[in-house]
Formats: structure tokens, sequence, C-alpha cells
């Protein structure tokens, strides 16, 4: 940030400087000129043809140098064909006359051909009356004094824009330096979490930088929560499988008769657990993603074309908001929706109705189906892991527990309750609508 603020700071202070450079060195020296100029005028306003056709000066000039030997301020008339009429200053000089150009505006030229003197002319052609003769009206000065100007002009232009570059750069490096401070507080303090000291950043900062600290704050409130819930999914798997294992072990250890029977019983148990845990382990570590997003009837629809294609007497009807979408992942909606509406199919009497409505901050998505119901006071069981209530049927006895589990990610519920219309269970799941 500094090099970029000192690089942009010289471009623009060097390309001030030279656009400053060129009006004021263009202003001296036209000042300069036009004092020339102005004695020019004076010459031709006092110039007049004497009686041999000569030309002269009917009033002095009142520079005293015009009258100093090689004083550096010189005038001079030349005609073709008559006498060249000088200043005393030019002594035995004279000053060239180019024939390639005819000036009847002053014109302006620079000239060596005094040794040791670089002069500025100012010339102009004049044809006096009672006179054919094109005469030529010359001014010169020696360039020194306005060279000098323009030195000292450049010498002070230079000092004051270095010491604006270097004043300017200080400031920015001061601005950049007192400005990321605050940055070394977070670094600090996040070297204090790593080193156990601190759990968060509880430093007070500015009020720019605050938003970057809460953002860390929650950022660390949620791998916390999740590797909070990751302990706990293995504490819970681990106490899930110790006991089929335990008997498992004792029907081996006793070599009991029914050994591959309790084998096939208690590992068709563990793999249950396991779905469950892993169902659940894949939606936590997909619910960090902060842009999640999903179209609810996009699912629906996938979903209901997979379960028509297994239970192809089912009957099932779709009606709501086609365009509300939830906050949670597509393959997480997929999953829910897929157990609720397959439990619907299974343990229902041929019809499913699934409602997508809006409920304030929430997307409801209702489905009901036209069986035996579940009775009230089996509802809060029904959810626990590996509960069935017609054993008759294929399953697992895990897929309203998935569902509770996956919905309570997202901070999202599940209820059972009536169908009012078709007679039989109807579930309400609830997510957070996104926006």
């Amino acid at each position: 940030m500094i090099v970029i603020a000192a690089t942009w700071i010289l471009i623009l202070l060097i390309g001030g400087g030279i656009g400053l450079d060129r009006v004021l060195t263009s202003s001296v020296t036209k000042n300069f000129e036009n004092q020339l100029e102005y004695i020019l005028t004076a010459m031709v306003a006092s110039a007049e043809i004497g009686p041999d056709g000569e030309v002269r000066m009917n009033r002095p000039l009142g520079d005293q140098k015009f009258l100093e030997p090689n004083s550096g301020l010189y005038w001079q008339i030349s005609g073709k064909g008559k006498p060249t009429f000088p200043s005393y200053s030019l002594w035995d000089r004279e000053l060239k006359v180019s024939d390639e150009h005819r000036d009847i505006k002053v014109h302006f030229r620079d000239s060596k051909e005094f040794e040791g003197e670089i002069l500025r002319i100012a010339e102009r052609t004049i044809i006096l009356p009672d006179s054919d003769t094109r005469w030529t009206f010359m001014v010169a000065q020696d360039r020194e004094s306005l060279d000098s100007q323009i030195r000292e002009l450049r010498s002070v232009l230079i000092t004051s824009f270095l010491l604006l570059a270097l004043g300017l750069i200080i400031l920015a490096a001061l601005q950049t330096f007192y400005g990321l401070w605050p940055l070394r507080a977070v670094r600090e303090s996040i070297g204090e979490m790593r080193s156990g000291q601190k759990t968060r950043v509880t430093r007070p900062l500015p009020d720019e930088v605050m938003p970057m600290v809460h953002e860390l704050n929650d950022l660390l409130d949620h791998n916390e929560k999740q590797a909070e819930e990751a302990r706990r999914h293995a504490g819970n798997l681990a106490h899930a499988l110790k006991t089929p294992l335990t008997v498992i072990m004792n029907s081996a250890t006793a070599q009991a008769d029914d050994l591959a029977e309790t084998v096939i019983r208690e590992a068709t148990t563990m793999r249950r657990q396991v779905d469950h845990h892993l169902a659940r382990a894949r939606a936590v570590g997909r619910r960090g993603h902060a842009h999640s997003r999903a179209n609810v009837w996009d699912s629906l629809e996938s979903v209901e074309r997979a379960v028509s294609r297994l239970y192809s007497h089912i009957r099932l009807d779709m009606d709501g908001d086609k365009q509300l979408a939830v906050r949670v992942e597509r393959q997480d909606l997929d999953e829910m929706l897929g157990n609720l509406i397959e439990n619907a199919a299974k343990y229902g009497g041929g019809s499913v109705f699934v409602t997508v409505q809006e409920a304030g901050n929430f997307a409801e998505i209702l489905v009901e189906d036209d069986g035996m119901g579940i009775p009230e006071k089996e509802r809060e069981r029904i959810f626990d892991r590996g509960a069935r209530l017609d054993t008759g049927k294929p399953g697992t006895g895990l897929g309203l527990a998935i569902v509770r589990d996956v919905a309570e990610i997202y901070d999202g519920q599940v209820a059972l309750e009536e169908s009012e219309d078709l007679g039989g269970l109807m579930v309400r799941l609830s997510l957070p609508k996104a926006v």
C-alpha cells in the first residue's frame, strides 16, 4: 500500500511539476519578450529617414545599456544596400540579418553569433515613409537574465515538489501504518487463542475492524459447535455399537447355537446406527456453507420421480408455491423429502398429497397420506432411532429420526399431526426460508 501510494504520488507530482514548469517558464519568457517588443516598438516610432536616405532616430532610447559597449542589450536597424545603424552597445559588432524571412509582425529567435553570449532577438521588417527600402529593426538581449530566472524558478519548483512528495509519502506511510495497526491486535489475539490464553477476540477495536472481529468470533463459535457435535456423534455411535458388539462377543464366547442369527441381527442394528450417524455427519458438514439454497419444488419433483418408480400404484399430488426456496443444501433437502414421501407411500393407503407454503420466515412442507396414521401418544417415540410401528414392512426405522436430526441442524423442525383431508398422518416439515 505504501509503495503504490508513493508511486502514484510521484507520478502525479512529476506530471504536475512538468506542467507547472512549462506554464511558468512560458510566462517568464513571454514577459522577457514583451520587454524586447516594447523597445522594438519604441524604435519604430522614433525612426525616420534622413536627407541622404539613411535611417536615424529622432530621439534616443531610454535604457542606459544601449550606450555601454558589450552591455548585453543591443539594437540595430539594417536595410539592403543601406548602411547599418547600430546601438553604441554593439561597438564594433553587427547583428546578422537573416534573409530567409520577412517579418511584418514581431519575430523572436535565439542566436549564438556572439561568443560567450546567447541572444534573444526580436526583429521586424518595416517600410518607413518616404523610403522604398525594407528596414529590419532588431533588438537583442543576452538570455542570461532570462535563463537565470528560469533556473531559479525550477530550483524552487523541484525543492517544493520534493518536500511535498516526501511529506505526502510519509503521511501515506503513517496512515497505512496506523490504519492497519488494529490488525496487529487481531493477530496478537489469534496468537493468544492458539496458545490457549483466550478463546475469543475481546479487545476493543475501531468500528471499521469490528465486523471482521464479529465474523471471526462467529466462525470460532461455528467450529466449536461442529467439533462438539462431532465428539457427541462419535460418543453416540460408540455407545450405540457397544451393546451389539457385546452381544456378539458373548454369543461367540459361549458358542451359542444361534450365533449366526445373533450376528445378522446385531449387524443390522449396527448398520442402521452407522447409516444414521453418517447422514447426520454429512448434514453437519454441509451446514457451514453460507450460501446454502435449494428450491423446494425442484427437489419435490426429483423425489416424486424416484418414488413413483418404486411405488407405481401410489397417487402423488403436489401443490403450493413453486418459487419457495430454503436455506438447506439440495442433497439434504432431497434426503428429508425422500424419507417423508417414501414413508407416506409405504404406510399410506395409496394417496399422498404434498403442500408447499410460506409461514413467516419458514417454508412449510406438508406431507399427508391416507393411511392409518400414528396415535398421538406414539408420535414422540416414533422419532427414536430404529422405532417402527409396522414391522411387517421392510425398513430400518431411521427415516423420521434422520429427518428430525437434519432439520434441526438447519434450525428447522418436524411435527406429526393428523391429516384433516386424507385422514392419515400429516408431517409438517419447517425449514428456514431463503431470501
